[in-house]
């Protein structure tokens, strides 16, 4: 019985709360085995993204190769994709090689505001990388983008979840974090076409860089070790909740979450009857 083993292909956090470092923080948390694709580094802190750099795609290439040659992937993630060339070198690649389910976190814009994707690269992850999506998990602005629709009620989120499934992904969860009201309430779409609301309470906290992040890779991670997809959902949903709950402090600017807390027991799941 081997390990269970997963990868990130994101973007490097040099102040270490997203990104790269917040994935594999969370891996290791969540007892499997991490690696990483870099596609693209930064320069930045708590305060915001002063520089980024991306990778050569042929590195790119390079890195999925040598994974793909000694390790048993059981799943993965993507963050950080930098610009059209990459997110095409990204779904190239994911069709060459096995590395199981696909969680595709579109990351698009950095907690300060810094732009992580290039407006071009938009239209690149809906045909090559949604497909291939085993899952999605934007945001509230994030699935604005994707679907070309304003979210602005239960009603038009659930109607942007059913255009990002029609894309061909198989689940999807709209993160409601951007949303107003005393909780946070995320919206996901199953492939058996059931839907359920997962909630916690709004924690009033600046501290919430890489919030995103840590929520995707902790699917991943619960994929690896067999859960099921909604049983993955809501423990990442435990674990987000925890890791802000528990907060840490570091730096003068939006702060990392707690990648070493406990579960949250702050969540209440809902089944929604169509």
């Amino acid at each position: 019985m081997q390990t269970p083993q997963v990868v990130t292909i994101a973007g490097s956090d040099s102040g270490g709360g997203a990104g790269i470092q917040a994935d594999l923080k969370t891996f290791q948390a969540r007892k499997v085995f991490g690696m990483s694709i870099l596609v693209a580094l930064t320069a930045q802190n708590t305060q915001g993204v002063q520089e980024s750099l991306p990778i050569p795609c042929s590195f790119i290439n390079a890195q999925f190769a040598s994974l793909a040659d000694d390790f048993q992937i059981q799943a993965a993630k993507t963050g950080m994709l930098f610009d059209q060339d990459h997110v095409q070198a990204v779904a190239d690649n994911y069709r060459n090689f096995s590395f199981g389910p696909l969680i595709v976190d579109p990351v698009m814009v950095a907690k300060g505001g810094h732009p992580l994707l290039q407006k071009e690269a938009i239209q690149t992850i809906k045909t090559e990388l949604v497909p291939q999506a085993y899952a999605i998990t934007p945001n509230l602005p994030e699935a604005e983008v994707l679907t070309g629709s304003k979210i602005r009620n239960k009603e038009e989120v659930s109607k942007a979840a059913a255009t990002l499934q029609k894309m061909g992904a198989r689940n999807v969860i709209i993160k409601g974090g951007h949303s107003d009201g005393k909780e946070a309430t995320d919206f996901v779409l199953m492939e058996d076409k059931s839907s359920f609301q997962l909630s916690a309470p709004r924690i009033q906290t600046k501290n919430t860089h890489g919030t995103g992040d840590t929520f995707s890779s902790c699917i991943t991670a619960e994929l690896a070790k067999n859960s099921t997809f909604k049983e993955a959902v809501i423990i990442a949903k435990k674990f987000i909740q925890g890791a802000i709950e528990e907060g840490i402090s570091v730096g003068s600017g939006h702060g990392p979450t707690n990648h070493w807390a406990k579960l949250s027991e702050e969540i209440t799941v809902k089944e929604i009857v169509e």
